[in-house]
């Protein structure tokens, strides 16, 4: 099993995800994307499986601050959505976790984001 968790460490969501992962037994490498920043790449991945609505976070401070024209753009061009991600990392949903897992003795993709416990349970266990 390989599973990365993106997210900012110091985020209560995010400490909610770690301490459930730890629950659960699965090892997990952490990666801030604060810090760290984060691909176009990897975005554009998770827009594409999950959709924008889901990996773009709209209930935060960030996305309060942008002006009108900028939530309206977003709202309509993905890819300026995607653009605005790239360049405020506090906009994406937290946690992101990417990676893959055994399930029934073979290898299948994960791709989750934002915590759910539920969800969190059904696919680690």
């Amino acid at each position: 099993m390989s599973i990365t968790i993106y997210g900012i460490k110091s985020c209560d969501t995010m400490k909610k995800a770690f301490k459930k992962l730890e629950a659960l037994g699965v090892d997990y490498e952490f990666y801030d994307y604060k810090k760290q920043g984060i691909d176009a790449d990897s975005v554009q991945r998770w827009v594409g499986t999950l959709g924008i609505d889901k990996v773009l976070n709209k209930r935060g401070t960030t996305w309060r601050k942008l002006s009108d024209d900028q939530k309206a753009t977003a709202d309509t061009d993905e890819n300026a959505a995607i653009e605005l991600l790239l360049a405020n990392t506090s906009m994406i949903k937290r946690p992101i976790i990417e990676g893959q897992i055994e399930n029934k003795h073979q290898e299948q993709p994960v791709l989750l984001c934002g915590y759910d416990e539920v969800e969190f349970e059904t696919t680690f266990t």
